[in-house]
């Protein structure tokens, strides 16, 4: 099958394409689970992963495309989170607010560009169905729940607690409840009120409350999660809710006490499910490539999972960018995160601008000025060849240099007769995207704080 190839050097003009017509990733079903705690270093809970437009009759570049709309939300929404502009809604005036009057309910949309993958759960006993976003950018695990006042369609039953013998209140005095930032107790039974805000005015309340999870056919009890009656949102109804997998303690990896947890995601071209590992590191027959990186942690954002990234390279030669760069700012802007939930890569725009300007000298192939396909870096194929060459891409981390392949970063089409970087630039913080993961076992050592890539065959996992 034909590929694209990387190269150091100033390339020849022949090399493969990739294949153009591909279906991402298949419906998942989770495989087994243990108890509240794992006992077992060798048994993980194993969850396979379908991205949110699998199914559907796209091209590669199709899917990109699909993915940078909804990275649009999703970019506001992380940005805001971390500088809490003056315009974000104010946590808790807002639900004192409401609370204390009659006004009608505040609209909060929650967009599909909170993630980009689904997980399959149950929840409740008898276990209901609940396929969820993964979501490693926020925390809060959350379902919608009647009595609903908004609630947006969603593909499975609104989950109804009084029909669950497994599900109780937590109450204001419970550590989940004091990990919220914003809370309030009702005066009959004293139970936690929450309100968890994403940044962009999307928002989840309603009661903050404990139930037995279900991954395949073993059950984990006393999981805390929000029960959400009031939602609301267009593009989210291929979802009943989010599990959010940050570095805080109201996330699925921090209840269940487990440091370690890891995703492989399959590549565009594989008909494969990707996975979600949660448990012990992964045994990879061959790491060879693999680098482990340090965690770094900002203090206006705790829950994400930033990256000490120093320089880029493209085909050899390391761009002219400042080394301060991708630090994160005295105020908690910038920095470079690692997001499942975001399809291509951005960076900050001066490191961008510089990126684009070495690709153009290397590529010897006319630019395409078209913007036909949202992506700002393109190039017209040639008409008489299915053949091109791309140079080789570098990240270079504090700890390790990541070399892509060249399917991680490159999206041609020959229906369009063009080729085009999977990448953007970014005013805000730093994204490492999905695409960019393809193919990597990524480790999350939460007790060590670091990260580990492992270049692996995903669909072997």
């Amino acid at each position: 099958m034909s590929k694209l190839k990387s190269s150091s050097s100033p390339p020849p003009s022949s090399i493969l394409l990739v294949p153009l017509l591909i279906f991402f990733l298949p419906l998942l079903l989770p495989t087994f689970s243990t108890s509240r705690k794992i006992p077992d270093e060798n048994h993980v809970i194993r969850i396979n992963l379908h991205h949110i437009d699998s199914g559907k009759n796209l091209t590669k570049l199709e899917r990109v495309q699909h993915g940078m709309i909804r990275a649009e939300s999703r970019l506001e929404r992380l940005n805001a989170m971390v500088s809490q502009k003056p315009s974000q809604f104010s946590e808790s005036e807002g639900l004192d607010s409401k609370s204390e009057s009659n006004s009608s309910p505040i609209e909060s949309p929650i967009h599909a560009g909170n993630g980009e993958y689904l997980m399959e759960l149950a929840i409740g006993t008898p276990p209901e169905s609940y396929p969820a976003v993964l979501d490693t950018g926020s925390d809060l695990i959350w379902t919608q729940c009647k009595p609903c006042s908004k609630c947006y369609k969603q593909p499975t039953p609104i989950f109804d607690p009084k029909k669950s013998s497994s599900y109780s209140k937590l109450s204001c005095g419970s550590n989940l409840c004091s990990a919220l930032s914003s809370t309030s107790c009702t005066d009959d039974d004293g139970s936690c009120q929450y309100m968890y805000t994403y940044g962009d005015y999307s928002v989840t309340q309603g009661i903050l409350g404990a139930e037995t999870f279900t991954f395949g056919t073993s059950k984990v009890k006393n999981i805390g999660f929000g029960c959400g009656e009031d939602n609301e949102g267009g593009g989210f109804e291929q979802s009943s809710g989010l599990v959010g997998l940050g570095r805080g303690p109201l996330s699925l990896v921090s209840q269940l006490k487990e440091p370690i947890f890891s995703y492989c995601l399959t590549t565009m071209e594989n008909a494969k499910a990707s996975v979600l590992l949660i448990g012990s590191s992964p045994k990879v027959k061959n790491s060879k490539g693999a680098i482990t990186i340090p965690l770094l942690t900002n203090p206006s954002q705790p829950s994400f999972y930033y990256l000490d990234l120093q320089g880029i390279s493209v085909g050899g030669t390391e761009l002219s960018i400042e080394k301060s760069t991708f630090d994160i700012g005295e105020d908690g802007s910038g920095g470079l995160i690692i997001d499942s939930g975001t399809t291509i890569t951005y960076i900050e725009e001066n490191a961008f601008d510089a990126l684009k300007k070495e690709f153009v000298s290397q590529i010897n192939l006319p630019v395409d000025n078209s913007g036909s396909t949202g992506l700002d870096v393109c190039f017209n194929l040639p008409s008489n060849s299915g053949r091109i060459e791309v140079p080789k891409l570098v990240f270079h981390f504090r700890g390790g240099d990541l070399e892509l392949p060249p399917e991680n970063y490159m999206i041609a089409d020959s229906n369009l007769g063009v080729a085009c970087l999977a990448m953007g630039s970014s005013s805000g913080m730093s994204i490492f995207g999905n695409i960019q993961q393809q193919n990597l076992m990524v480790i999350h050592d939460l007790q060590r704080e670091t990260m580990t890539f492992v270049p692996t065959q995903c669909d072997h996992i």
